[in-house]
């Protein structure tokens, strides 16, 4: 992908099944600025920045404070919520987007950051995370701060935070992932481009005229770039709290 949005449009097919595919021999950036003049790209990436920076925040904060609530807090109904939790776990999304868009365009918040944001602040493999996460904590760390007279909140902030950071960063990238990519449910819910996220607009610009391969590639590079670079840059704290989460044997 990253060679064939180097090369000229007239290039990328007919190179497409040597070798020559792997090595542009004239590479050019032109693709990339085909792309940023004939669609608003800027828009589209600051779109998905905030759809999918806001799902991330919002979602730590949820799902962390429930799956706490499930490891920690004694409360009636904590074995069923946790039931829940694992029976939702094995639901497709494509089984609850009928529904789901139904509601959406019952309370009108179709074609909105808070459609595309909302519904997928709680999530159970999230919150399932976090519960196996903080079972294996060790105890005296919370109940030294209630000895010294810290409630549930403070507890959970100043103590159970700091030392959940590998969870933190688990769930922040797989969901930033998810929401960066996720195609259907916005193509459902946005009509117009003022909130329309990248895979929505390169589905869109896949079908302009004149189709141009390479314009398309570079348009892919462009939607791909910032999530590789995100990895790497959490790919330690990452790889270590999908570890520590992880099943133990």
């Amino acid at each position: 992908m990253v060679v064939g949005s180097l090369k000229p449009d007239e290039l990328v097919l007919q190179e497409a099944g040597s070798l020559r595919a792997f090595w542009p021999e004239e590479a050019s950036l032109q693709n990339y600025a085909d792309v940023l003049r004939r669609v608003d790209f800027p828009r589209y990436l600051l779109n998905s920045l905030w759809i999918a920076g806001a799902t991330t925040a919002l979602g730590v904060v949820v799902n962390g404070l429930a799956g706490y609530a499930l490891a920690r807090l004694r409360w009636r109904g904590a074995p069923a919520a946790l039931a829940l939790v694992l029976a939702l776990l094995v639901i497709p999304f494509e089984a609850i987007a009928v529904p789901l868009f139904y509601l959406v365009s019952l309370l009108g918040w179709r074609d909105s950051y808070t459609a595309q944001i909302l519904p997928f602040a709680a999530n159970a493999f999230a919150v399932y995370l976090f519960y196996s996460f903080f079972l294996d904590l060790p105890r005296e760390l919370e109940e030294a701060a209630r000895v010294d007279g810290a409630g549930v909140l403070r507890t959970f902030l100043a103590v159970v935070l700091p030392n959940a950071r590998p969870a933190l960063a688990t769930v922040a990238v797989l969901t930033f992932l998810f929401q960066w990519g996720s195609f259907l449910w916005p193509l459902l819910v946005t009509t117009g481009e003022a909130v329309r996220p990248l895979p929505v607009a390169l589905a869109a610009f896949q079908t302009l005229p004149p189709r141009q391969w390479g314009d398309i590639l570079a348009f892919g590079v462009m939607m791909v770039a910032p999530v590789v670079l995100l990895y790497l840059l959490f790919q330690p704290a990452f790889l270590r709290g999908a570890r520590l989460a992880g099943p133990k044997g």
